[in-house]
């Protein structure tokens, strides 16, 4: 009978080739080489920054923090593709996955991966905030009327963001944009 080896937890975490933290209250308390390099920081810089300094704007930031936690709350995970900020200020797709581990604290210790997809998913057009909060749930298929409940907006209010994002991508019907956000070229 052969003795297996003991599986190094500690080094698979640090070099997993998708981005990856351990995070309690939306600080990092320790993160991978991929996700520094993802992001453009060192480790020891992440590790004790909140995540605030990865999104564009504080508005986002709390935004999506309330968007996340009633889905934490009813599934103990969150998954979706927004834009994120790296240390040099350029701005990208990223596709962030996280699970809570507890479920009565959604955003409390939890594990999150981070995957950049600026490849298929060039950020191209020069968007306010709520353009691209509205941007990635068009991407995810949900329709204005969805949207507008889940961002505490009017469906009218929505459609002209919509209206908006049309013209600076230059697509001419709904479809055309969607494809155009995901990098798809017509």
């Amino acid at each position: 009978m052969s003795v297996q080896p003991a599986i190094d937890y500690e080094s698979i975490f640090l070099h997993a080739p998708v981005g990856m933290c351990i995070s309690e209250n939306r600080i990092i308390q320790s993160s991978n080489e991929a996700l520094a390099s993802m992001f453009g920081y060192t480790r020891a810089e992440l590790d004790g920054l909140s995540f605030r300094a990865l999104y564009p704007t504080m508005d986002e930031f709390l935004r999506t923090g309330d968007r996340i936690i009633p889905i934490m709350n009813a599934r103990g995970r969150y998954s979706d593709e927004r834009i994120m900020r790296r240390a040099n200020g350029e701005l990208f797709w990223c596709h962030v996955t996280g699970h809570a581990m507890l479920s009565s604290a959604p955003l409390g210790p939890g594990i999150w991966t981070f995957e950049d997809v600026s490849e298929k998913r060039p950020v191209t057009a020069e968007l306010t905030p709520r353009e691209r909060e509205i941007a990635a749930l068009l991407v995810e298929g949900k329709t204005s009327k969805t949207i507008a409940r889940q961002v505490d907006l009017s469906p009218r209010t929505v459609e002209m963001h919509r209206a908006k994002l049309m013209r600076k991508f230059s697509a001419a019907t709904s479809s055309e944009l969607v494809h155009k956000l995901v990098g798809v070229q017509l």
